[in-house]
Order: C-alpha cells, then structure tokens, then sequence
C-alpha cells in the first residue's frame, strides 16, 4: 500500500505529535508531500475498518473522527464488534447505525467472542481476523490501544497488526478506572457539533451503560478537552490516536 497524501483527510487538520512536540499539519500543505489513500483508489472513496472489542469501543474511541470523516469524504465502512450479546448487539447495530449514516456503504458486524475472555479465546478470534482481512481492504483502520489494561482491547490490537501489515493503523483510547491514558501522538481537531453529536449519540444509545460511574457526559468532553489543548485545536476539542507506524511514499 503506498501511504501518503491525504493525511488531513480530504480537508481535515491532523496533528503530528513528535519527539520534538506538536507539529502543526495542515491538510492542504500535506497533500502535496504525503498521500494515505492509494491513488487507484481515491475516486472510489476511503475505505474505513472500524475495530471494537465490545459495543461502546468504538464510538467512544473514535467516533468523533468518524463523524468528521464522514462529512469530507465518500466512505466505505466495516464496522466490527467482537464481543456483542442481547441487548448490547442491539445497542451495536442500533448506534454504528447512527453514527455512519453519511456512510456511502456501511458493513456492520458482530460477534459473541465471550467478554473479559479474549486471551483465552485467541485461535478463535485469530481465525475471525483472518476471515475479515479477505473480505475488506482498508485503507484505513481504526482499533484499540496497543497498551491499553483491558486484556480484550489488547488481544484486538494485537491481531489487528498482526493481520494487517500493510495498512494505515491508527490506535484509539478509552478511559477507564485503570488509569491508562498516555501520551498520544495523532491529533484529530474537532468542531464543537460533532463533539456534541458524539456525546449525544453515546448517551442515548448505551442505556445498559448509563449504571457505569465513568459512563457521564463529563468524562467524554474532559477528554475530549484534554486533547483539544495538547493540539491547540482550533475549536477546543480533539481526539486523539497512536500512530505507530508511517509509511511516506513507498
């Protein structure tokens, strides 16, 4: 895959954080350096795989840049849930729904992997990996954090660079009470709508959550916040990402 121009994303500010600090990166100054869409694919539109572990993952993780995404570009999104059972699959399906509306194409998908167990499970989960990467290509891909306590979120980050070897891979955070939050390094700005859209989106979709002490409106826009003023985004907010790896031109 030749990653390169559209690090802003079809008009979108990214951020760049190095050894150095921030670095401001601006989406029409990127296109002529960098490309991350491969050009045969770029009149097609972007192709979008969207990892969680359990329902919730994903929109808290990186549903603003999702929303965004969807306003700047033609997207084509696969949409997985791993571990989804009951009223939390209906929850799944109900809010990818929402959130991908101005999808060009959408691919939602759940499975019943069991919760809190996924290193026990990890040749069927494997196996589940192996079967997605010959029905989508991504350009894109969106998963959990290669750190991150929860022992599910880091069996899928795992697999997810273990599958995929020659994608755009960027690493999403959630916060949780074992206080795992780092330094990340991808900055995504976003405006104050979407930001209220996410939050909205996450409140109403999860009832099942809304007995978690951490599962508030609080805790969505401090983080939101937080990465807004390590980016110096313009409107405030941002989210934010790992990005491990950068190909530029190959």
């Amino acid at each position: 895959m030749r990653v390169a121009k559209r690090l802003g994303w079809y008009g979108m500010m990214v951020m760049v954080s190095g050894s150095s600090g921030p670095a401001r990166l601006y989406a029409d100054w990127l296109n002529s350096v960098f490309e991350l869409i491969p050009t045969h694919r770029a009149d097609s539109g972007l192709s979008i795989l969207c990892l969680g572990a359990h329902s919730d993952d994903i929109e808290i993780g990186c549903g603003g840049t999702i929303l965004r995404l969807l306003q700047t570009a033609q997207c084509r999104v696969t949409w997985v849930v791993l571990s989804a059972t009951g009223p939390r699959r209906l929850e799944a399906f109900a809010s990818a729904r929402r959130f991908l509306k101005g999808a060009k194409s959408t691919a939602i998908v759940t499975k019943q992997f069991k919760e809190s167990f996924f290193p026990y499970h990890g040749e069927a989960i494997k196996e589940f990996f192996e079967r997605l990467k010959r029905r989508c290509a991504p350009d894109l891909v969106f998963t959990h954090y290669r750190d991150d306590l929860h022992q599910d979120h880091r069996i899928v980050c795992e697999l997810t660079w273990n599958t995929f070897r020659q994608h755009h891979i960027l690493e999403y955070e959630i916060p949780k009470y074992d206080g795992d939050l780092g330094r990340p390094n991808v900055y995504v700005p976003l405006p104050e709508d979407l930001c209220n859209a996410k939050v909205k989106y996450l409140l109403e979709g999860f009832p099942t959550q809304r007995n978690k002490h951490w599962f508030t409106e609080d805790t969505f826009y401090s983080l939101l916040r937080l990465r807004g003023i390590e980016s110096f985004a313009p409107d405030k907010y941002a989210e934010a990402f790992y990005g491990r790896k950068l190909v530029l031109g190959g």
